[in-house]
């Protein structure tokens, strides 16, 4: 899948990191790589020819270790099982011998216009107007102007306005039909909504549907020189044409899951001693625990980049196959990322009364704006926040059980979510094929053992995903209100990365570049490494700390901050809202 950009002016050249200047021509006497050149020779129906040799070596590996486990390599299940192992493993390998050229970027023409800016549309970069145009041809010279102030006070669902490139746009007709919920919007009310506004829509959306509630322009807007570079790096990620998906890259990422998939099915199913039931509910733990990758990518409109398409199949394929809805990660995540690590509005670190990342958690009591609750420090979760730190690793082995509770909550209310019968459908699916492999052990001790196994080796998920957030620094109410805090910084100040060689991407699923990936969330998993190489420079340049520990200092740092609020827990005092309320100052 060739770069591509769709934009107005200028030439655009491509070039690949890989490709080799004045490669020789076929009939040419000039001497090269004899397998590149016997590739290019072949055509593609050829080429898969070659996959028959692998596929007959894998199937032989198959059968005698079958056998040596004490699998009846004759049986239909067994072979039908081995087959799709040696099949996906196959593919897995063809691509990757015969995929050996990286993907190519584009070097889009430089913009040079202020009046223009690049914008993604499907993935595809597009050069288009900065701002909308409104929808009479007088409503330009009508626009009122409006100071940051004057659009802060509009933040309630009753009057809710936001700041786009320094535009005002009023919302609050639209705040309750917003596609991703009505919290995101809520949770920017009154704010300058630039850059979270661009790195969550598609260029349509500033065309077709912000000039209906375009009402004026911001008299004061400030564009702080920090955050002119951030734009800039977007700038030239689009250029470059990296917001577009590589679809090789999904073609060998799904050949490894049906891989792990099948291999997890054969253990279990095809083998009889428990050492390989063992092993197959640990290869199932892992095929969920890199399939989630993917739901991540689809959650994010990151794959086809079109929010239905993408929605349709992580509430199809990803529920069946995970047993997680896609509208509830969507409705927690997408919240999680615009007020990541507040205190009073971030789900994410809502945990109580289990688990508290901060002192601030429970240093008072505070409503819940997603769950719309009171949270406090009871008797009861100064215990176990007391022991948090002892008990992360272990509730990580669970957390599992937990998204499929919060999923079938979600399917069941009355909130607003797409798909809700085809996820309650896969929903079920899902439920009815693992309690059906894990019954289909010989004994009860086994179908516990599988669960359990499977679901913790899964665990892993849930360690990577809290680590990029748990030791970095919360806050109460709402960021982006000035300089010290807004998009960009508020990003790096509560987002880490791990440090992680090239060879081991796959392991961490994208999460090693959550920095990069709450800055730019659109922007494709194969692309974060290179805005990593962007991001970097310019952080050291303003000061600005790039936090990025290996995995198992991060394990330690997250550790450390749950023993420091454990510890802090246990020393404060468990009060009511009715004490607090008693003794209130003010």
């Amino acid at each position: 899948s060739m770069g591509r950009h769709v934009g107005s002016g200028g030439s655009k050249k491509e070039h690949c990191g890989n490709s080799k200047q004045g490669t020789a021509q076929l009939g040419s006497s000039r001497t090269g790589d004899v397998g590149e050149v016997c590739m290019r020779l072949l055509p593609i129906a050829s080429q898969r020819l070659w996959l028959l040799l692998p596929c007959v070596l894998v199937c032989l590996a198959e059968t005698a270790l079958a056998r040596s486990a004490g699998a009846d390599s004759d049986s239909g299940k067994a072979g039908g099982i081995r087959w799709g192992v040696m099949s996906a493993s196959a593919a897995l390998l063809a691509q990757m011998l015969l995929d050996r050229q990286s993907r190519c970027e584009q070097d889009g023409a430089a913009n040079t216009d202020e009046a223009l800016t690049w914008r993604e549309d499907e993935g595809l970069s597009k050069l288009v107007p900065l701002h909308p145009s409104p929808r009479s041809a007088e409503g330009q010279s009508k626009l009122a102007s409006y100071t940051m102030a004057q659009v802060a006070a509009r933040n309630t669902s009753s009057e809710l306005w936001v700041a786009i490139d320094g535009y005002v746009y009023d919302l609050t007709r639209f705040v309750l039909k917003h596609p991703g919920g009505a919290l995101p919007i809520m949770n920017m009310a009154g704010k300058d909504c630039t850059d979270v506004f661009a790195n969550y829509h598609p260029a349509r959306v500033y065309k077709t549907m912000l000039p209906a509630y375009l009402i004026g322009q911001v008299s004061d807007y400030q564009l702080y020189p920090h955050v002119a570079e951030f734009r800039a790096i977007r700038q030239e990620l689009l250029r470059r044409g990296l917001f577009e998906t590589d679809l090789r890259f999904y073609a060998k990422l799904g050949a490894f899951l049906a891989f792990l998939f099948c291999t997890a099915l054969w253990l279990t199913l095809s083998c009889s001693s428990t050492v390989a039931h063992a092993a197959g509910a640990a290869v199932m733990g892992i095929f969920w625990q890199q399939l989630a990758g993917v739901g991540h990518d689809l959650g994010h409109s990151g794959v086809s980049h079109r929010f239905k398409l993408d929605h349709l199949v992580g509430s199809t394929v990803g529920n069946a196959l995970m047993g997680i809805s896609t509208g509830w990660w969507k409705q927690n995540h997408n919240t999680h990322h615009v007020v990541c690590n507040s205190v009073e509005n971030d789900p994410d670190i809502q945990h109580m009364p289990i688990l508290a990342v901060s002192n601030r958690v429970f240093e008072r009591p505070y409503w819940s704006s997603y769950y719309s609750k009171w949270v406090q420090l009871d008797a009861a979760s100064k215990f176990l926040v007391g022991h948090q730190h002892i008990l992360f690793y272990p509730l990580m082995m669970v957390a599992r059980f937990n998204l499929y509770a919060q999923s079938w909550i979600m399917v069941l209310s009355k909130q607003q979510m797409h798909y809700r019968k085809t996820e309650a459908a896969a929903l079920t699916l899902y439920a009815a094929w693992v309690l059906a492999l894990a019954l289909s052990l010989p004994t009860w001790g086994q179908t516990a053992m599988w669960l359990l196994v499977s679901h913790a080796t899964a665990g892993l998920l849930h360690v990577q995903i809290v680590i990029s957030h748990w030791a970095m620094e919360t806050y109460h109410g709402h960021a982006y209100n000035d300089e010290t805090d807004e998009w960009f910084i508020t990003q790096l100040k509560t987002t880490m990365n791990v440090a992680t060689p090239p060879l081991l991407d796959w392991v961490h699923i994208g999460l090693q570049f959550q920095i990069e990936h709450h800055l730019f969330p659109r922007l494709p998993r194969h692309n974060l490494r290179k805005a990593r190489e962007l991001v970097r420079p310019l952080c050291a340049k303003h000061g600005i700390h790039y936090h990025e520990p290996s995995f198992w200092q991060a394990n330690v740092e997250t550790l450390r901050a749950l023993r420091s609020a454990a510890f802090a827990a246990r020393e404060s005092g468990a009060r009511s809202m009715l004490w607090e309320a008693m003794n209130a100052l003010g």
